[in-house]
């Protein structure tokens, strides 16, 4: 009976998430899997597509004639049947397809264009390694289709034998070592050694070493660095044929060059141990509980998670860790590498291609059980997960701003589920949503009241920068704080300075006749970088050089307006010129390696003052930070987004953080034009409570969530009446069937109307329950997809994180 794989396509023009039956050729017959990748050939002619096998059957509801799959691009399963459910349920959360879901959850190396190779990795009958690889270690893929080897090959990969390696191109290439092994056996070796005689010692040491190799291999580097042979004599013996060299690929190790210090387990507080106790309950009877963990900044989070960790290793099972950005990867990392030694991989986008996708084969192959990383590691392969972590869990670089809008919190709750494990959120100003959930029992509210080390927040004290207009001082810095910061230097101790804006100036006018210089593609001003000496636009990459005269009046009164960190870093050197600062913004840390490098500085005391936007401003733990500076409160104050109070009280609460978290007192400067706001006011007393009711009494007169549920819809065109015209057609099209009760905003055009020379309008949908809603917008994208081969976008994000 033939064999039907049921298989979801990648067809850009028409996606769907309807699966389509194959037939399964007999070669491939029991050997083709649920989560392999195949070619398949799609609609008339000989178009060729990928698509991902979801389910092997004997019967189909197709009643013509069944296409059979052309081609396999695996050996083994690329998903486990773990994601390929997850995948199914994502992609009806998030208003996409399952396609898109499922390329989302592989590392970048799979998706991109690659070669492959099949190489032998353990003993195979002589007769048939021959056979199939001609003698040779490893074969093309390409070769092995065109040969008929791949049926032979499954069954190979199936006993282990052979392995499939990607390279990608142009990209990564997998890493090698040249290796050494005996291609005579002990005994033939020993007459080889007789027949020298007492001549050429050289010659007989390399055949002794040989016979030491006991059917093992060695590299030559290995063999130069400790014994007196050379390459020289090893050519000698491979043409003797004593030996042969093939190649090993090794993986590469992001962290080779660096040592961690060994850390074991600290002693807990009162408040930590009663904080651990209900989470190592519930890894013990394996239960999918959701804790919230609140605590303070400083109060001693991270050993919490350790220990956790800790114990699930204890039992045989895995742990994922989540941190929102690449900049606490570092700490996060020598925490972990410290704790658990060569047990962590770690997966986040500051890796190159080559590294990640070793990292992701460790995983794989379960020789990682401790997984660290950035958003996207919540679909690492880890089997048998313990406990999911998520630090800093308000923060929204969780939430992903393209298809599929998942959010890494929603998906770790369900991957917890499946697996029967907790979920730990951990954060000092947990996000409203989250804490409402504690507050109604969803989750379970754990507080830490208290540093470990038993210091006070450091003091705030609020500057109104009204007033320091009004006394003439024009600077970006107080006078307090100039005196604080040479304070600080003359006492060797060090200083964070926060602005969440990089550049150099916001905009550049002329003051003749108030023209502002803009992207040509997007509706906004392009921003001032001097160390490119180059004007750039942060929506589409525009760059074009600083106008020395005003492009509309010719005026030579061009004048910089705004702040950015450059700017701020020109300025600290003026006022003060001996200190040595490290900027740390998108700009300075493009390199590879380039956030671990400046805070290592940092941390090793080579610089008094870090500089930076708001990557600076959470997790980084250094003894020696005893003032943080936040020069402008307000910048995201002014936004109109509902969350623009919650954001900047996190932000405000959590670089308040850094000072003060070892020996020596902290302060904190905070710079505003609106230091009544209630945010800043009770950022100054870390009052997180407070702001909460506050807030939540806010967000349920305005109808947003935690009250209400959000959709927002966006339509995008090169046309601006099309991408309107769209927008009206949606809301005709859902609105009849949406409740009374349903507040519909807009459409509107996004606040930069404009980016890239595509016009953007959307419209916010809030909600308590609506059964139907779901359905149609399904229903929509389904209809429009013919509208968006032609230029037409329509995005639909579920609770998104920003709105403009």
């Amino acid at each position: 009976m033939v064999s039907i794989a049921k298989v979801i396509v990648d067809v850009p023009t028409m996606q769907t998430n309807k699966p389509y039956s194959y037939s399964i050729p007999a070669e491939f017959n029991d050997q083709i899997q649920p989560g392999m990748r195949v070619e398949v050939p799609f609609g008339q002619g000989a178009r060729k597509v990928q698509g991902f096998v979801v389910e092997i059957t004997q019967s189909t509801d197709y009643t013509g004639s069944l296409k059979a799959i052309s081609g396999l691009m695996d050996l083994t399963s690329v998903l486990n049947e773990e994601m390929l459910i997850l995948g199914r349920e994502m992609a009806e959360k998030t208003f996409s397809f399952q396609i898109t879901c499922y390329q989302t959850m592989l590392p970048a190396v799979l998706r991109a264009k690659y070669e492959k190779k099949i190489r032998v990795v353990d003993d195979i009958p002589e007769e048939l390694y021959f056979e199939l690889f001609k003698g040779r270690n490893e074969l093309s893929w390409d070769e092995a289709v065109e040969r008929d080897l791949l049926p032979a090959l499954l069954e190979l990969k199936k006993k282990e034998a052979v392995e499939v390696v990607y390279t990608v191109r142009n990209q990564a290439k997998t890493k090698k070592r040249r290796m050494v092994q005996a291609d005579l056996s002990f005994e033939q070796l020993e007459d080889e050694k007789i027949g020298l005689g007492k001549r050429a010692p050289k010659q007989r040491l390399l055949l002794e070493l040989l016979q030491s190799l006991n059917d093992h291999s060695i590299s030559v580097e290995e063999i130069t660095k400790t014994t007196s042979l050379s390459s020289t004599i090893l050519r000698e013996g491979q043409k003797k044929k004593w030996l042969s060299f093939f190649e090993e690929e090794i993986y590469r190790d992001p962290f080779k060059d660096q040592e961690f210090k060994k850390t074991s387990a600290f002693t807990l507080n009162h408040s930590q141990q009663q904080a651990l106790e209900p989470i190592l309950q519930a890894v013990e009877n394996k239960e999918s509980e959701v804790f919230l963990l609140k605590g303070i900044t400083g109060s001693g989070k991270t050993e919490i998670y350790l220990q956790t960790i800790a114990e699930t290793l204890k039992k045989g099972q895995s742990a994922l860790m989540l941190v929102p950005e690449i900049a606490l990867t570092p700490q996060m990392v020598n925490s972990f590498k410290g704790r658990f030694g060569e047990a962590v991989a770690v997966l986040h986008s500051g890796l190159s291609v080559g590294e990640k996708y070793d990292e992701w084969r460790k995983i794989e192959k379960g020789e990682a059980k401790v997984v660290v990383g950035a958003r996207s590691s919540i679909f690492a392969p880890v089997e048998n997960i313990g406990v999911i972590i998520i630090d800093e869990e308000h923060e929204g670089t969780y939430k992903q701003d393209e298809n599929p809008r998942y959010h890494a919190r929603n998906v770790a709750i369900w991957r917890a589920n499946y697996h029967h494990c907790p979920v730990i959120l951990g954060s000092a100003t947990p996000s409203l949503e989250s804490r409402a959930r504690a507050q109604k029992k969803v989750y379970t509210l754990l507080e830490l009241p208290e540093r470990v080390n038993q210091r006070e927040l450091p003091e705030v004290e609020i500057i109104d920068m009204r007033e320091e207009v009004k006394e003439g001082n024009r600077s970006s810095f107080s006078l307090l704080l100039q005196e604080k910061i040479k304070d600080r230097i003359a006492k060797k101790e060090q200083i964070v300075l926060l602005l969440n804006r990089r550049g150099y100036s916001s905009f550049v006018m002329c003051r003749d006749c108030g023209f502002v210089l803009p992207c040509p593609n997007c509706d906004i001003s392009l921003t001032l970088h001097m160390d490119t000496k180059t004007m750039k636009c942060h929506y589409c990459g525009h760059e074009e050089n600083i106008p020395r005269t005003c492009p509309s009046c010719k005026s030579h009164k061009i004048r910089y307006y705004g702040t950015g960190t450059q700017k701020i870093e020109e300025e600290l050197a003026k006022v003060l010129p001996t200190a040595k600062v490290i900027r740390m913004d998108v700009d300075t840390t493009r390199k590879k390696g380039a956030h671990e490098r400046l805070l290592s500085a940092f941390g090793n005391g080579e610089a008094d003052i870090l500089l930076g936007t708001q990557m600076i401003a959470k997790g980084l733990d250094f003894p020696n930070i005893t003032l943080v500076g936040v020069l402008n409160a307000d910048t995201s104050l002014g936004l109109p987004d509902f969350r623009a109070s919650e954001r900047t009280f996190q932000l405000l609460t959590q670089v308040s953080g850094r000072a003060g978290r070892a020996e020596l007192t902290g302060e904190v400067i905070v710079q505003t034009f609106n230091p009544e706001h209630y945010a800043i006011q009770l950022a100054q007393q870390h009052d997180y409570d407070t702001f909460y009711q506050m807030e939540m009494r806010l967000r349920h007169r305005g109808n947003y969530p935690p009250y209400y549920f959000t959709i927002l819809i966006t339509t995008s065109h090169e046309e601006e009446l099309k991408a309107a015209k769209k927008m009206q057609e949606i809301i005709q099209f859902i609105k009849p069937d949406l409740k009374p009760e349903t507040i519909v905003l807009g459409p509107t055009p996004k606040a930069v109307a404009r980016v890239n020379n595509r016009y953007y309008y959307q419209t916010i949908i809030k909600y308590k329950n609506e059964p139907v809603l779901f359905t149609k917008l399904q229903e929509l994208l389904n209809q429009s997809q013919k509208e968006m081969t032609k230029g037409l976008q329509i995005a639909i994000d579920s609770e998104p994180m920003h709105f403009i």
